[in-house]
């Protein structure tokens, strides 16, 4: 095999290990398996036949990789974490076909977290250390807890609060900044507030960057859940949280930051290609969506991948 290092006592029945790879001590690497190149295969861990494995990929000790397992290049695995591959095991009763469970490329799954079957690990994700992965967890999420959900998203720089920009901001005026992320722009709207209550008003043509063409409420949505992950080709948005609050992702593919919506008179302009998706909506939030077009499927792009090839298909050349 090459320049491989198997140790003494390991156990390698593979002759598909990719070059620079290291098996240690009391690994137990089964036949059909497939290493890829520059991988550290740590003391204890056992990988079954139908797994396939990338390059540059660590995987610490006493973790087990079962069959219908696949990492991608330059996946970390922590100590101790656990796949799984059968939604409803018995002893001795085998399913027909095993779930697939994929981890996409940079992602890290830390120490004792567990990986549910037939879920993909986004690519760049950070799963917790002993966080319960019971579904899929998008592209560059943080997530932690049992069950995981999303806490931010990995290289977001987060953005000031409102508290904090209506001390720059006066209460009746209007502001608009760019945010750094293409021409995603946020927006202080003016604010009036008497003892009757506030009053957070916008004028289509004055205040926002298009005319609507559409609108949805986005509400009643559990803290664990995660809305939007995806860009679109044309369509325009602007987001308004009328109650409550919620976190908002957006990327362009190079920059990616975070900020809170927690205010009537605070709006976000998302643009055509940029990548935004809303999470750890509070009990009361409703976020109020103004879209420049009417709804078409094929408006959307859902995949990051996709997304990312798109941006670099369409970026300036040097």
């Amino acid at each position: 095999m090459g320049d491989v290092f198997i140790h003494e006592q390991a156990l390698c029945e593979s002759s598909d290990i990719g070059p620079g790879t290291r098996v240690w001590a009391f690994a137990h690497i089964l036949k059909g398996a497939k290493i890829g190149s520059n991988c550290n295969i740590c003391d204890g861990v056992f990988v079954e036949n139908d797994v396939t494995v990338g390059d540059r990929v660590t995987v610490k000790n006493g973790v087990q990789l079962w069959d219908g397992v696949t990492l991608e290049d330059d996946v970390f695995v922590g100590p101790n974490a656990t796949f799984t591959n059968d939604p409803f095991p018995r002893s001795k009763i085998y399913p027909g076909k095993f779930l697939r469970t994929i981890v996409r490329r940079g992602a890290s799954i830390g120490a004792n977290a567990t990986i549910l079957p037939g879920i993909e690990i986004g690519t760049g994700a950070m799963v917790g250390a002993g966080a319960v992965a019971t579904r899929s967890v998008p592209p560059n999420a943080i997530v932690v807890g049992n069950p995981a959900r999303i806490v931010g998203y990995v290289n977001a720089e987060e953005l000031p609060k409102t508290n904090e920009l209506r001390s720059t901001v006066p209460s009746d005026a209007s502001d608009i900044a760019y945010v750094g992320v293409g021409d995603v722009r946020r927006y202080m709207l003016p604010r009036f507030s008497d003892m009757r209550g506030h009053l957070a008003p916008g004028e289509f043509e004055k205040n926002l960057p298009f005319f609507p063409r559409r609108y949805f409420i986005v509400y009643n949505v559990p803290s664990k859940e995660t809305r939007g992950e995806h860009a679109h080709k044309i369509c325009h948005q602007f987001l308004i949280c009328t109650s409550g609050s919620c976190e908002i992702l957006v990327d362009n593919g190079t920059a990616r930051k975070v900020f809170t919506l927690d205010s009537p008179a605070v709006g976000i302009y998302v643009p055509p290609m940029i990548w935004s998706a809303q999470y750890n909506y509070s009990a009361d939030a409703v976020l109020l969506v103004f879209a420049s077009d009417p709804y078409d499927a094929k408006d959307y792009v859902r995949e990051y991948s996709e997304f990312c090839a798109l941006v670099a298909a369409n970026r300036p050349p040097k």
